[in-house]
């Protein structure tokens, strides 16, 4: 898409809640533009409402009765005249039907062309686009498959062990490894009734299982004047239940060419789709240093933040340019790496009881603050922490001049992390930081399995029932009916707080 005009955007609304929504609604009114939230009944006083200029209800509390409903969304871009929609990431972000009807009301789609979602949120799609541009892919299967028979001639053909992976979605979700030809039936019948379940989609395809991956992705920008940059990579390799939970910036495992080799990959991968706008191209990089192309999020990434610290890019503020038709506003030769920077996901979770969804309310919430130090969240003291949404609470993020140098920040930025009421990661997090493993750079995406258990975390101790007493008195202080705040106060350590044994 070619485009010389540009449109300022004077009012923009952003289609999410959270942490992503404040982080969008910060940058737009920064840059002069005025801002709508939407919210969910259950998010009535949440930061991102009070983030924003205006702000409209879509509905209940469950999202597909709020922030997954297309014309809602759309309906209230036009009831308040917002010229421009900001997907965020998760919810609306890469549903291709959502960025058509925004077209079609004729306000302007913060992120890629409907065909570009469409063509990369099918991975069978997306390897068919790529194919012809020299993209090393994982040996597997062109199309989808669902015959046992034809399953194990391609398996024999493909190589023990292999993965069956759903075509449409993420997470893990409909994804099965398969190391020997006896289980490979029913494993093929139980992707293909999960990525139903899931995605609506049964369609599945086989690859040869790479073994002890890395998982490194590239940033990519793209404009309307056929403008194409990578801003290096990011690896996250430390995952639960295939979800990302710590990203860093730069990989330790990538030297200078292999850096350039794959964004440059990158960039063809998104050319491949006539991209525009902020995406990120997901590789996985074998024992030998292999890469192979994974797939491409046709969205900002959670984990923007380690790219913005070492580039000094504002992303958001780029799609917003870009969206109003400028240029790309640097080149590939303007960028240079600056540093290292970590992130780690600070989820509302149940670590020793297997990173399940730990809900209340947020008693006490006191981010950390200091040099090289960046908290990207959402919530707020008293806030209740809810089923009905992605437990993530905030991104905590450390930027130094070394990767030792952001690692020792960050753990002391966990240890000033104060949040009690729900179970978190930042346990989890004090742990990887501190492993030899990471701390050396010999990991893969087999950590936590490989090296981590709830018997390496010291249970927090209780509080005694006066602090206990206080917290609640609190966080009820803080509630939105009340008027008369007042401070918290209290000189015992975290509740929360768990050591490395």
């Amino acid at each position: 898409m070619n485009s010389a005009k540009i449109r300022p955007i004077t009012k923009l609304l952003v289609a999410n809640r959270g942490e992503i929504a404040v982080r969008v609604l910060r940058t737009a009114r920064d840059m002069g533009i005025s801002t709508v939230a939407v919210y969910s009944e259950a998010d009535a006083q949440a930061p991102h409402v009070l983030a924003a200029d205006e702000a409209i209800c879509v509905g209940p509390a469950p999202s597909n009765e709020s922030y997954l409903l297309i014309d809602r969304i759309v309906d209230a871009a036009i009831k308040t005249g917002a010229d421009a929609i900001h997907p965020g990431y998760g919810f609306l972000s890469e549903n291709a039907e959502f960025a058509e009807a925004v077209e079609r009301a004729n306000i302007r789609f913060v992120g890629p062309q409907p065909h570009a979602i469409r063509v990369m949120g099918s991975k069978l799609a997306a390897k068919d686009a790529v194919s012809a541009r020299n993209i090393p892919m994982v040996p597997g299967t062109e199309g989808a498959i669902s015959d046992p028979n034809e399953a194990k001639r391609e398996a024999e053909r493909i190589g023990f062990p292999l993965l069956i992976k759903a075509s449409a979605g993420g997470g893990g979700k409909g994804m099965r490894a398969v190391h020997d030809p006896s289980s490979l039936e029913n494993e093929l019948q139980r992707a293909i009734s999960e990525a139903e379940r899931s995605f609506g989609d049964g369609a599945v395809f086989i690859e040869r299982l790479v073994q002890q991956p890395r998982h490194i992705e590239i940033q990519v920008l793209c404009d309307t004047h056929g403008n194409a940059v990578h801003l290096f990579e990011r690896e996250c390799s430390i995952q639960r239940r295939h979800q990302k939970v710590v990203e860093e910036a730069p990989s330790a495992l990538l030297d200078d060419a292999m850096r350039d080799e794959m964004g440059q990959c990158a960039i063809e991968v998104a050319r491949a789709c006539d991209y525009v706008g902020a995406g990120t191209v997901e590789f996985l990089v074998d024992a030998s240093r292999e890469f192979f192309f994974l797939e491409m999020n046709t969205r900002l990434q959670v984990e923007h933040p380690v790219t913005e610290l070492i580039t000094g890019v504002d992303l958001v503020k780029e799609q917003i340019r870009i969206a109003e038709g400028h240029p790309i506003s640097f080149e590939q030769a303007d960028l240079n790496i600056q540093g290292h920077a970590l992130e780690l996901r600070v989820y509302a979770e149940d670590v020793a009881g297997g990173f399940l969804p730990s809900t209340g309310t947020l008693l006490r919430y006191r981010p950390p603050v200091g040099s090289g130090v960046r908290v990207d969240d959402g919530v707020a003291e008293g806030g209740e922490v809810s089923m009905h949404y992605d437990p993530m609470l905030a991104k905590l993020c450390t930027h130094g001049p070394t990767r030792d140098a952001a690692i020792e920040r960050m753990l002391r930025a966990i240890d000033d992390y104060e949040i009690h009421g729900v179970d978190t990661t930042l346990s989890f997090g004090y742990f990887a930081m501190n492993h030899e493993a990471f701390r050396s750079g010999n990991f893969d995406t087999g950590f936590v399995a490989q090296h981590f258990s709830p018997e390496e975390l010291e249970r927090p101790f209780p509080c005694d029932d006066e602090t206990a007493a206080e917290l609640i008195l609190g966080a009820v202080d803080r509630l939105p009916f009340k008027t008369n705040e007042k401070p918290v106060t209290s000189t015992q350590p975290n509740a929360w707080r768990m050591r490395v044994r």
